[in-house]
């Protein structure tokens, strides 16, 4: 106890001292500016700080490039690239604007004084001769040995000095954030956060990624000139989306979910080790935001069969009726292959070159070769064709084409009563079908309906959606992003940007914040298949898509309310006002 009143004293005074000198120089700019070179050129960094907070916008912004160009050539890489962070704010402009300017010594100066930062004086007092090993020493003897010890004995507790003063760790309640010198460039280890976090590998029910910090460590990482780092690319190991929080007081909106340890699957596919489902990845996320904030949530993908290839299909199977000998059967298959030929991809709503474009086609794919019997379902899954029979005069249905395409299904949100918390209930992918007429010109006709066979498979596709997720990750993958949309459309649609003062800005700009690309598919082989009953040869064709209007579904779901308060007591289970400032996911 002794121990911990004293190092609660030794910060006491440090803030102590930075209040008392924001109070001493809260007179006119040109003082305020004044006092902030004197501290700068001595390396006083928090105090030049706090003086800058009390200018203008303009000039604080100026005053905070003056400090992060001190910081820099002081060899506080870290500190001048939070600096020019905080300069950003919500602005995507300022903050990363000033890098150019930064390096190349530009920057309007403060009045009466040279534009150009010139080249600071050598730092005096404590900034470059003092000695910290004594207060290093005293820190260590004055609060005891934290366990599992000191990071020189192999521990993690550490008292380390910087170039403008001392960085104490508290082991044991803060976990310890590494950094991980590159020459000119910095890295985060941050596989353990802060305020109680564990390993981020390890099973958490409900784990929360605020979305604000996550952004903030982002743009603070391209600053740095480093890519986001596996667990950021991975969402914190985020399986699902099970609730939208909103956090007005400290600033934050927050998704939570389940989330474990990813490994790669059979297909290359990342998943959880607990729940063998997806992680969210974090390049959809952005996709999905900027879509929901241009596109109102409309996105999707169809894959049309080439109407030429539709005729000469139609054609084919009217010569060869009734003419079909033993043997050839293998031979007309084949051939009917090859006439259908290949399908045209189209993707709208979102670029076609993106993760979500491609999983949103693989997905719809593969959801038409379990109904035409080309991959197998599961139990209550059947194809089209196997539940094909002989009507009561013998006959079979006409040769039709068969759409079927996935779609966002929001029957219902869960809503707190205060609305800053929002769970998605029910599951949010659907399959829905129609019969499409076709003609001898191969022109397919829309008819609005579903015959019994046709609806009785998208039926039983989404009756049995987790089953099939769990047999194919792809569709669990195809979850995520349509729970990551309505998310996004939820954002939008009730203004809780504005709430948390967030406005997404660096996420939005796809010049600095990118995402993977990869080639943008175009064409698919047709999906056609067969099957004899009664004798006779049955063909079916297929086509459809992806189709979501995220914006239309938030709208149209009926917000039930809490009035259990139990999502209330989910969002104040351990708030991030709570958090080490750097901590952008917890347990």
């Amino acid at each position: 106890m002794k121990s911990e009143r004293m190092s609660r004293g030794l910060l006491a005074i440090v803030v102590l001292a930075a209040t008392c000198i924001s109070a001493a120089f809260s007179g006119d700019d040109e003082a305020v500016e004044r006092r902030i070179v004197e501290h700068l050129d001595a390396g006083e960094f928090p105090a030049a700080h706090a003086l800058a907070q009390q200018l203008g916008p303009n000039m604080r912004d100026i005053a905070m490039l003056r400090m992060a160009r001190a910081q820099r050539n002081s060899g506080a890489n870290l500190g001048w690239a939070n600096t020019v962070n905080g300069m950003a704010g919500n602005g995507f402009g300022s903050g990363l604007g000033a890098v150019p300017q930064l390096f190349a010594g530009q920057a309007n100066g403060f009045a009466g004084q040279s534009p150009d930062f010139g080249t600071p004086a050598p730092l005096a007092g404590g900034a470059s001769a003092a000695d910290f090993t004594s207060l290093m020493d005293l820190i260590k003897k004055t609060t005891g040995t934290p366990k599992p010890g000191w990071v020189d004995d192999g521990g993690v507790g550490t008292v380390e000095q910087f170039p403008a003063g001392v960085f104490v760790d508290a082991a044991g309640e803060l976990r310890r954030t590494t950094f991980v010198d590159q020459g000119s460039r910095n890295s985060r280890n941050l596989m353990r956060a802060t305020s109680g976090n564990r390993d981020v590998r390890n099973y958490s029910e409900l784990r929360k990624v605020s979305l604000p910090r996550l952004e903030r460590e982002l743009r603070l990482r391209r600053l740095l000139g480093q890519p986001a780092d596996d667990i950021m690319r991975n969402l914190a190991g985020l399986t699902r989306i099970k609730y939208l929080l909103v956090y007005p007081d400290s600033q934050d909106i927050v998704i939570a979910g389940p989330a474990s340890e990813w490994l790669p699957d059979s297909e290359g596919r990342l998943v959880g080790a607990h729940d063998q489902r997806p992680t969210l990845q974090l390049d959809d996320l952005i996709v999905l935001l900027r879509n929901a904030c241009v596109q109102e949530g409309a996105f999707g993908c169809s894959i049309e069969p080439r109407e030429e290839n539709l005729a000469q299909l139609q054609s084919f199977l009217a010569n060869s009726s009734g003419s079909l000998k033993p043997g050839q059967r293998d031979a007309w298959v084949e051939k009917l292959r090859s006439l259908a030929g290949t399908q045209d991809i189209r993707i709208f709503g979102i670029d076609p070159r993106t993760r979500v474009a491609h999983l949103i086609v693989e997905a719809d794919y593969r959801m038409k070769l379990v109904g035409m019997g080309l991959e197998d379902g599961t139990l209550g899954v059947k194809s089209y064709l196997a539940s094909l029979e002989l009507d009561k005069n013998g006959k079979l249905p006409p040769m039709d084409v068969l759409r079927w395409w996935f779609t966002l299904n929001l029957d219902s949100i869960k809503v707190s009563s205060e609305h800053d918390v929002f769970e998605l209930q029910g599951k949010t992918v659907k399959v829905l079908s129609e019969n499409q007429l076709l003609s001898e010109q191969g022109k397919r006709q829309a008819t609005g309906k579903s015959e019994e066979n046709n609806a009785q498979f998208a039926a039983s596709f989404t009756a049995h959606y987790d089953a099939m997720a769990r047999k194919y990750p792809v569709y669990a993958d195809l979850q995520n992003v349509f729970d990551m949309a309505a998310v996004a459309a939820l954002i939008h649609s009730q203004d809780l940007q504005s709430q948390a003062n967030w406005q997404f800005s660096y996420l939005l700009n796809g010049e600095s914040c990118p995402v993977a690309l990869g080639p943008a598919p175009t064409v698919v082989d047709s999906i056609v298949n067969h099957r004899v009953i009664g004798g006779t040869q049955v063909v079916a064709g297929v086509s459809g898509g992806v189709s979501v209007n995220a914006r239309k579904a938030v709208d149209s779901a009926k917000m039930k309310v809490d009035t259990y308060d139990v999502l209330k007591a989910e969002r104040n289970g351990n708030l991030p006002r709570n958090l080490h400032e750097n901590a952008w996911w917890w347990d």
